[in-house]
C-alpha cells in the first residue's frame, strides 16, 4: 500500500530563475527573511574529521583555519609553500570562498622535509595542527561538517520563526543538492546538456558537470516527492538507506518494523543518482521517478550519464540537522548552529525557513 498519495508528476520541468532551481518547501510559506553572509565570520563550517593522524608516514596532515578562501586556492598556495605539485595535496571536501572554514589537507612529502609551519601562516590561512600520516587524504574523510550561521536584517515573527526551527528540528527537510551545484542561473546543467552533446569541455570541469546533471535529476524527483507529502514517508517499490551511510536495502514492504526505524530516523527513503542499470525502486517509487525525468532537458541528461558510464546509485530523501540550535543575537540576528553529515547543504536547512539572500554572491 502507499503511505501517501502520488499523483503523476508533471512531465515540466522545474523552472530555473537566477538563483537557481525553484523547489517547494516541505515546511510551508517563509516565516522569515535574512540576509546571509554580510561578512565571512556569518557563515563558520568545521569539517568533523574522520580519523586520527596515525603519527607516522609521509604525508603532512595540516588542519587550517581560512577565510575568505575556497578549497582549490588554499591547496594551490599549500602546494607552492611546500614546493610540491598540487597532485600532492589532499582534502575531504570543498569549502566555500566567502566563509571561515576549518579543514584539513595532506602534503605529500616523501622525505619527510617541509618547510617552517609558521611560513604558511597569513591573515587568511592559520594552522591549527599538524601531524604525519601514512596516507593522502581521500575525498569525503570526514564524517561531517558543522555549521555556525549568523541571518542578519531578519524580518518574521520570533515565535513563528521558532516554531518553524522547532519543526525542521523534529522532521527534518528535503535533502535536496544546494543551488551551489549548479552554477550561476543553473548553468551547469546547461553546460552538462551541451557536453553530452558533444561539446568539449577541461577534464576537471567534465566532473563538475556530470555531478550538477546527477543532481539534477535527484533534485527533481524529489521536488515530486514533496509536492506529494511523501519526501520523508513510504511508498510501494520503496528502497531504503542507512543513517549515517551509504548502504541500502530494498525495495521492500513497509511492515510495524520499518515504521519505527523511519520514525526513528534509523533509515530514510531514497531517490536515484542517475546513470547505467536499472532502477532499484520498484512499484509507485520508480513511477515517481521516471515520471519526474520525462521532458528533453531530462531525458538528454539522463542518455548522457549512462554513456559517460555512471552506475545507478541512491541518496536519501530527507536530512535532519543535528544538535540544531539558536539564539537571537542583541541586535537581532539569529545565530544558527548545527551539523550535517557529508553531502548534505546548510542552504537547504535555511530555505525552509525562508527568503535567505545570500549577500556574498552579489560580489561574485
Amino acid at each position: 500500500m502507499n503511505h501517501c498519495d502520488v499523483t503523476q508528476p508533471s512531465p515540466q520541468p522545474l523552472s530555473r530563475g537566477e538563483k537557481g532551481v525553484e523547489l517547494p518547501r516541505a515546511h510551508g510559506a517563509p516565516v522569515l527573511s535574512a540576509n546571509i553572509r554580510s561578512q565571512p565570520e556569518d557563515f563558520f563550517v568545521e569539517e568533523i574529521a574522520g580519523f586520527e593522524p596515525s603519527g607516522t608516514g609521509e604525508h603532512l596532515l595540516l588542519t587550517v583555519e581560512k577565510r575568505g578562501m575556497n578549497t582549490a586556492f588554499a591547496a594551490k598556495t599549500i602546494a607552492q609553500w611546500a614546493g610540491v605539485d598540487e597532485s600532492a595535496i589532499g582534502y575531504a571536501g570543498l569549502k566555500d570562498r566567502h566563509a571561515v572554514t576549518r579543514q584539513r589537507f595532506s602534503v605529500w612529502l616523501p622525505k619527510r622535509v617541509a618547510p617552517g609551519i609558521d611560513t604558511l601562516e597569513t591573515d587568511e590561512l592559520h594552522v591549527l595542527d599538524h601531524a604525519w600520516h601514512g596516507r593522502k587524504l581521500p575525498r569525503g574523510a570526514l564524517v561531517g561538517n558543522r555549521f555556525v550561521l549568523v541571518l542578519r536584517e531578519v524580518v518574521g515573527e520570533r515565535a513563528g520563526i521558532e516554531e518553524r526551527l522547532k519543526a525542521i528540528g523534529a522532521r527534518g527537510v528535503p535533502n535536496y543538492f544546494g543551488e551551489q551545484r549548479f552554477g550561476h542561473g543553473g548553468e551547469n546543467v546547461r553546460k552538462a546538456v551541451a557536453m553530452f552533446a558533444g561539446r568539449r569541455v577541461r577534464r576537471e570541469e567534465r566532473g563538475l558537470l556530470l555531478s550538477a546533471a546527477r543532481s539534477e535529476l535527484f533534485n527533481r524527483v524529489l521536488a515530486m516527492r514533496v509536492e506529494a507529502g511523501c519526501w520523508d514517508a513510504a511508498l510501494d517499490g520503496e528502497v531504503w538507506m542507512l543513517d549515517g551511510s551509504h548502504s541500502v536495502f530494498g525495495p521492500e514492504a513497509m511492515t510495524p518494523e520499518l515504521q519505527a526505524r523511519l520514525e526513528a530516523f534509523d533509515i530514510h527513503p531514497t531517490g536515484p543518482l542517475w546513470g547505467a542499470g536499472d532502477l532499484r525502486s520498484s512499484d509507485a517509487a520508480q513511477d515517481v521517478e521516471l515520471g519526474a525525468m520525462q521532458g528533453d532537458t531530462a531525458s538528454r541528461l539522463r542518455d548522457g550519464l549512462e554513456r559517460a558510464g555512471l552506475k545507478q546509485e541512491r541518496r536519501a530523501l530527507r536530512l535532519r540537522p543535528a544538535d540544531l540550535h539558536w539564539q537571537w543575537q542583541t541586535d537581532g540576528a539569529l545565530e544558527l548552529a548545527f551539523t550535517l553529515p557529508p553531502g548534505a547543504y546548510a542552504t537547504v536547512v535555511l530555505r525552509e525557513l525562508g527568503e535567505i539572500t545570500d549577500v556574498a554572491s552579489f560580489a561574485r
